[in-house]
């Protein structure tokens, strides 16, 4: 059985960050170990919320505790989302480094959380700039929407080139493999959206229908995060993995929108995601 140590944030109602991403990672078989960079009592899309951003040191005292346990050589991946702080980013970093040195193959997977298209930055100061300079070469695999490429590679994203020239240029700092979880480009069928794949052994595209939520559901990169990480780690096949991920998501947005809701309907939709009713191929592109 495979093992995850994933640290993001986390809300009492709703369906974003560890309550978005243990869930499915539990439900595809993987053992999670979940620390919480914040505790919220819901996201922060609708626009008011309680709790607090927890402080690097307390952690990195949970880290301390797990690691007294002594499952840190047995963690396949470290999986990162909302960092909340710059000091809490740091904890996040030298924590993957911790496990990797417990466990050489074990992966961290870095999901960059910082913005979206519409929203820009909806993150403290100083964390894209950290994440950008301090977790992308830490990171073996990273999964960032299309806004927060752009940032990473202060490139515009506006065709499947420029697309392939952004995930070459984050490569070339220090992840091996990139997931695009959302992109948007002139040339496609504006009725889907697509997700990119790119690595050493080549790249791949795979393109689902757009569904239309007025709001849209929060947490869907970090959910894509985590089914993505999931299957990858069972094969380490790349393409499989985005194939999987993107009919897993489509069947939990298929549920939202038929059950009328802004939070993603995982429960639902369980069945649906381990075992999606609709599949879709990916294209390789290299």
């Amino acid at each position: 059985m495979k093992t995850v140590l994933t640290i993001q944030s986390h809300v009492a109602y709703g369906y974003v960050g560890n309550r978005a991403a243990v869930f499915p990672l539990q439900r595809l078989g993987i053992d999670a170990t979940a620390v919480n960079t914040v505790q919220f009592s819901n996201h922060t899309g609708y626009g008011a919320w309680t709790g607090q951003v927890f402080t690097a040191e307390h952690i990195a005292d949970i880290v301390d505790g797990i690691a007294a346990r002594g499952v840190l050589p047995a963690q396949d991946a470290v999986l990162s989302g909302y960092m909340g702080a710059v000091e809490l980013g740091q904890v996040i970093v030298e924590t993957a480094a911790r496990v990797k040195a417990a466990n050489p193959k074990a992966i961290y997977c870095c999901d960059p959380v910082m913005g979206d298209v519409g929203r820009g930055f909806f993150v403290r100061p100083g964390l894209p700039e950290f994440i950008r300079d301090h977790a992308v070469p830490a990171a073996d695999l990273m999964t960032p929407n299309q806004f927060e490429l752009e940032y990473l590679t202060d490139r515009k994203v506006a065709t499947l080139d420029d697309a392939l020239a952004a995930t070459a240029a984050l490569r070339a700092r220090g992840p091996r493999l990139v997931l695009v979880t959302s992109l948007t480009r002139s040339e496609a069928d504006p009725d889907s959206i697509e997700m990119l794949v790119d690595g050493t052994d080549g790249a791949w595209l795979v393109a689902t229908p757009r569904l239309t939520f007025d709001p849209p559901p929060n947490g869907s990169g970090d959910a894509v995060a985590a089914l993505f990480l999931a299957h990858y780690l069972k094969a380490f096949d790349p393409a499989d993995a985005l194939e999987q991920a993107a009919a897993a998501i489509f069947a939990i947005f298929e549920t939202t929108k038929r059950l009328g809701t802004r939070e993603l309907q995982l429960i639902a939709a369980q069945d649906d995601f381990v075992d999606p009713p609709r599949r879709f191929t990916a294209s390789r592109l290299r």
